[in-house]
Formats: structure tokens, sequence, C-alpha cells
């Protein structure tokens, strides 16, 4: 029988791997006619084409986010471009995730492999005080995209390395869909599944937009959560958060 020590931990576990912080704004397609150069873009196609001049900045310039939780906890995510060209990019990625107390629930640090078209991947190494660390690799990719609708996909493995005596490495897969409108407004589901503890995470959530410049966006996600297991059901909970978004 697991713990009583480990069976929380593992819960806090899942749960971050559950929260996703959005590293980048919504990929459009643009064709090689329409190849601008960042630096020359006015005012009028900034705004007419945002998610275009965001993806440009994600490539050569550093972002920064901050999320709220609705239970309190928050999350501070990095991104620093390291070496790239206008179609592909390697930045570096930092993550720190806060529980409802504001203590450290998880720190990490990895790579992360953009293309221009909306696709990537990216691998991170986690530490989680009280539990052990964690290794992830995960993968995005743009499945439709037009000038108003983005359906994009996403997917990752996750390799559990408790450090809790007896208890064994384990993996939890899972994945989503995303959807967008106009850049504005959208909505996603998830799931993810860790059989080691015969336990499911599935989530749906609808995003909005709030503000967005140059520079900065403030995006607003609300929905619900839950998680099955043989030992605890949590039923659909609400669940929402805020991101404040900046490029440097």
């Amino acid at each position: 029988m697991l713990s009583i020590k480990f069976f929380f931990a593992s819960v806090l576990l899942v749960g971050a791997s559950a929260m996703h912080i959005q590293w980048e704004h919504e990929p459009v397609e643009i064709s090689e006619q329409q190849d601008y150069p960042i630096n020359d873009v006015d005012q009028d196609f900034e705004y007419q084409h945002p998610s275009y001049v965001a993806r440009c900045r994600a490539r050569r310039q550093a972002q920064g986010s901050l999320t709220f939780n609705g239970d309190g906890s928050a999350g501070l995510g990095a991104k620093v471009p390291l070496v790239g060209n206008d179609r592909n990019v390697l930045s570096a990625i930092g993550s720190v995730n806060l529980d409802d107390r504001m203590k450290m629930a998880s720190k990490g640090i990895g790579l992360a492999f953009d293309n221009a078209n909306g696709h990537g991947v990216s691998v991170m190494k986690e530490t989680i005080p009280g539990f052990g660390s964690k290794l992830t690799g995960a993968g995005h990719a743009t499945l439709f995209n037009n000038d108003k609708h983005n359906i994009g996909a996403n997917a990752f493995v996750s390799k559990n390395m408790p450090n809790i005596p007896n208890v064994p490495n384990f993996n939890t897969v899972g994945g989503g869909l995303d959807y967008t409108y106009n850049n504005k407004v959208g909505a996603s589901l998830g799931m993810a599944n860790t059989p080691f503890l015969q336990r499911k995470d599935y989530s749906a959530m609808g995003n909005l937009n709030v503000f967005r410049s140059p520079t900065s966006t403030v995006d607003f996600s609300a929905g619900f959560k839950k998680f099955d297991s043989p030992f605890v059901s949590s039923g659909w909970k609400p669940n929402f958060g805020l991101t404040f978004g900046r490029s440097f």
C-alpha cells in the first residue's frame, strides 16, 4: 500500500503536470511573399497580424509570463532564444511554480525548438521539493490555420523519479487539443494518464485574450478539471487563471 506521504506527493506532482504555461502566441501561416522584416513592421500591420509579429518576437526576443491560478497557486515562466533564423529557433526555457502558500512547488529548466509554422518540441528537467524530480518531453503542432481559425495539438510524456524509499520511477503521458478564433477567444481539452497510480486527469477550458499590445498580453482562462482513480475521484471542479505575458 502506498504511504500517505507518497499519495499526497503524487497528487501534487500530477497536478503540476496538468498546469501548462503558454509560452507563445498562436501561430499563423504567412506566405514567403509576406516575409516582412520585424524591425520594419508598422503599427497598422502589427495590429492586423498580431500573432505573426508575436511569433517573430518569440524567435528574436526573450519572453516572460506570470500566471495566477484560482486555487491560489502561481507560475513563472521564461523563454530566451539562443540560436536560430527566420524559420527555426532553439531557446532556453525555465519555470517556477508556487503552491497556494506561495512556497516552492517545482522549478525546472530545459530547451525548446520552435518552427515558424507553429510546430515545436521541448525537454525540461524539474525538481519537486519533498518528492524528487521529473523529466518531460513535449511537442506541439498546428493542425489547421487561416486568417480566423487555428487548431493545434500537443502531447507530452514525463518520467517521474521520486526519491521516496521503495517507490519506483513511473510515467505520465498526456495530450490535448486547442482552438482559437481571431487570436481572441478559444477553448482547449486535455487529458493525462498515470498508469502506476491508476489515475487520469481531465481539463476543459475556455480562453480569452483580454489585452494585447506589441510587447504585452493579458489572457484569462476558465473551465473545469477533474481526476479519477480507484482511491478517490474529484468530480468536475472550477478552474481559472490569469496570465500576464511580456516580450523583452
